[in-house]
């Protein structure tokens, strides 16, 4: 019954929407930063799965709906670039060179990989992990990662920088919106920037272009990194 009832794509769909929604209401409701909508959300939806023991191919019927829709939505975000053409052409070389140095930092990790020894296939697949997840997975593939481990790495690392940015910018100081958007979204993609226009709209507007700006530069600096 079960297995025929999860087995069609409104399963997977209505099952992740419904965690997001309840997720939105449980971040609102306490304000803390542990109860990131996407990894409540994302907790929710394993926590399902695993107690009625749904497989996982049951849940990708529809939950690769979602994953298509990845590339589109990035595709989208040079709308923003564009819309804020006006700030970055302001703030274009502190806005260029703070991505270059983040997404420089962000792919000196693998050394870190390499003097442990990793596999190459692994580190190859966590290389990306600071560029939003339709780029990041093509980056893994092409360079023969596993994509669903730079997925997971990508919502570590965004969920990471959603939850500390606000604490980090306090801990050092940084009062400058350009400043600090750019480094959310340098160091933390798409749910960074979410955060980010959370706190105001040139944060958001900085950390979207940011986002844009880290994905281009990775795709570079990843021909001359990867293992």
């Amino acid at each position: 019954m079960i297995d025929t009832l999860t087995s069609t794509p409104f399963f997977g769909l209505g099952l992740t929407l419904l965690c997001w929604f309840l997720a939105v209401k449980l971040q609102k409701r306490t304000g803390l930063l542990v109860c990131n909508p996407v990894l409540v959300a994302a907790m929710l939806v394993i926590a399902v799965m695993v107690v009625f023991r749904i497989p996982l191919e049951n849940y990708n019927a529809g939950g690769d709906i979602i994953k298509m829709l990845l590339a589109p939505a990035t595709a989208v975000l040079a709308l923003n670039v564009y819309q804020q053409r006006a700030v970055l052409k302001r703030y274009f070389w502190p806005v260029v060179l703070g991505c270059f140095v983040g997404s420089l930092v962000s792919v000196l990790a693998e050394l870190l990989c390499r003097m442990f020894q990793t596999e190459a296939s692994l580190v190859n697949s966590l290389l990306p992990k600071s560029v939003t997840t339709a780029i990041a997975v093509s980056i893994s593939e092409s360079a023969g990662g596993l994509p669903g481990l730079t997925a997971a790495s990508v919502c570590v690392t965004g969920i990471e920088g959603a939850m500390l940015a606000p604490l980090f910018a306090k801990l050092f100081h940084v009062t400058d919106p350009v400043a600090e958007g750019v480094a959310i979204g340098a160091c933390s993609h798409a749910v960074g920037t979410s955060k980010a226009l959370e706190i105001g709209p040139l944060q958001g507007a900085m950390s979207s272009i940011a986002l844009c700006v880290c994905g281009i530069i990775t795709s570079v600096l990843a021909m001359f990194f990867t293992v």
